[in-house]
């Protein structure tokens, strides 16, 4: 491994690095030979997001539950499944993580988890910014072990964090009790969230070889939640830090020549250009990032009947290289960010976006600024019901739900599902309620019998289900929605989405078309062929009725 240069950038002591390399090469010695299979991407790709017990029944070891629902309905319409955190935690609904390497109760045992291996592609989550408090490693650092004090951030005097970015309005240090007196450490999301220290060499090569070891147990595609925290400098912001990118790139090159074929996505809810910067040169750094703007430009979209914001923004992509590509989603178990839209949509865009949402029934999460004001964060809601009004019917909330996720379909990139947007789910209050956590209004567990039931009836589940799945079916089938095919925007009519999605090689081409508004529109445009969705054949002029959406094959 040819990784010297870069440790050399990240600490700047050639003994130091030494004794990295001499760590690292001790830790990773039972992952020599291990693969993860192809290394290219396909249209064939679409990644399931969902909790390991987001399916709950009777017998226990839930995830056995998914697997079961996922053969029962799905089969291989879906490729891979990205199983959010899976292991013991304390709080934040998985992300405060208290064994790495264990499996919650309430999700199963690694064999289930392999089982699941056998039949879809795996991503694991990499909760590695920060650890539960009541882990073993903060737990030593406490009690005074000289080792895993290194692995924490202790408060100084000397240190500068009046520019650190804050994406919580809750303190930056929090205090604890240790043998030495109390003592205050970097707390970035919770008190109980203790961000891990990568100035120690124990610390990093110890989460290297973490990486290694999910690599090992399945996991193709890899997430690094909240990378862009990892390395804090005095005076510095915190966030997007050069020896953070010089470290996952450390990261990239080591499982490149231990476990070929793995993919790392960054998770980084920021503004578009701040996001792909975690491309690096499109070769040495992350394969895979979310493409947060997507969820607030397309619900933009809905809300004012005009795609315009949405176009312009998917006409200024930068070119991919064949080893990256974007991880698109509308929903997950998170909510959506107001971030990424900086430089896009204009305050009042995002206010505006904001209340409607709460008209919905939503919530809103704030964030502070370091002149102590505050705005909003992220949107906690439904996809289904953020398009939505209150007095629309069934047809039409259906109608204008999976016209959105047709566009996410669409797009340049591999689609990311949520659990809830392919099974249809509604808004959980009773999950807001009893927990006091805005997330959780689309975080509900559901029953597997009574899903099945559901799902096997006439039902707005049922239906969701089928649409999704129709679409899905007939994406797989299409080289011209490779993650990596061109994709030009065509800006027809405000009121539609307009893409032309082809592939090169094969000369595949799609045009797509999705009406974000409740008008019926025509168009006149160069168009002969089949709709892969209704069947019907296209001759120039195209008839959209409201939130009406098509795949014209040439």
């Amino acid at each position: 491994m040819n990784i010297n240069k870069r440790l050399l950038k990240i600490y700047e002591d050639p003994a130091k690095v030494e004794a990295f390399i001499s760590l690292l090469d001790e830790k990773l010695k039972p992952y020599k030979g291990c693969t993860n299979g192809r290394v290219e991407f396909s249209e064939k790709d679409s990644i399931l997001i969902t909790y390991g017990d987001s399916i709950v029944g009777e017998e226990g070891d839930n995830i056995q539950y998914l697997h079961k629902l996922l053969k029962k309905f799905i089969r291989n319409k879906l490729s891979a499944v990205h199983i959010l955190p899976m292991f013991p935690y304390t709080s934040d609904d998985g992300f405060s993580v208290v064994d790495y390497k264990a499996i919650n109760e309430s999700v199963g045992t690694w064999s289930n988890i392999e089982a699941l291996g056998k039949d879809y592609d795996l991503m694991f989550d990499a909760v590695i910014n920060h650890i539960s408090a009541s882990s073993e490693w903060f737990k030593k650092c406490l009690s005074g072990d000289e080792k895993y004090q290194g692995y924490f951030i202790e408060n100084s005097t000397e240190f500068d964090a009046s520019k650190v970015v804050r994406p919580r309005t809750s303190n930056l240090f929090t205090p604890f009790d240790t043998s030495n007196g109390q003592k205050e450490y970097w707390t970035t999301f919770s008190a109980d969230q203790l961000d891990v220290n990568y100035e120690s060499i124990d610390l990093a090569t110890d989460i290297i070889e973490l990486l290694a070891f999910y690599a090992s147990k399945g996991s193709k595609y890899i997430r690094l939640d909240a990378i862009g925290f990892l390395w804090k400098e005095s005076g510095s912001t915190c966030i997007h830090h050069d020896k953070t990118h010089e470290m996952i790139k450390v990261m990239r090159e080591v499982l490149d020549d231990l476990v070929p074929g793995t993919k790392l996505v960054t998770e980084t809810n920021v503004p578009h250009k701040e996001n792909i910067s975690y491309f690096g040169n499109g070769h040495d750094e992350a394969q895979m990032v979310y493409q947060f703007p997507l969820p607030p430009l397309t619900l933009f979209s809905f809300l004012k009947e005009d795609a315009t914001k949405l176009s312009e923004w998917a006409n200024s992509l930068e070119p991919l290289t064949d080893e990256t590509t974007y991880f698109n989603f509308l929903a997950s178990h998170d909510g959506v960010g107001l971030r990424p839209t900086e430089g896009i949509l204009t305050d009042e865009e995002r206010n505006f976006v904001a209340k409607r949402v709460l008209t919905s029934g939503g919530r809103i999460n704030y964030r502070s600024h370091p002149d102590g004001s505050k705005s909003p964060y992220e949107l906690n809601i439904s996809y289904q019901d953020a398009l939505s009004t209150q007095d629309e019917t069934d047809e039409t909330r259906m109608k204008k739900f999976v016209a959105s996720q047709c566009i996410l379909l669409s797009v340049v990139g591999i689609p990311g599902v949520y659990i809830h947007s392919l099974l249809g789910s509604r808004n959980d209050y009773y999950g807001v309620e009893t927990s006091g956590i805005n997330r959780r209004i689309n975080r509900e567990k559901l029953d597997y019998n009574t899903l099945v039931k559901a799902l096997e009836e006439d039902s707005f589940r049922s239906k969701i289900l089928g649409e999704n799945l129709q679409m899905l079916e007939q994406r797989k089938g299409c080289k011209a929605f490779h993650p990596n095919a061109s994709q030009e925007v065509l800006f027809l009519d405000k009121r539609v989405f307009s893409i032309v999605r082809e592939d090169k090689i094969s000369g595949e081409k799609v045009t797509v078309l999705i009406n974000v508004s409740s008008e019926t529109v025509n168009l006149d445009l160069d168009v002969n062929g089949t709709d892969l969705i209704s069947g019907a054949c296209y001759i120039g002029t195209v008839e959209l009725e409201p939130f009406a959406r098509k795949w014209i094959k040439a």
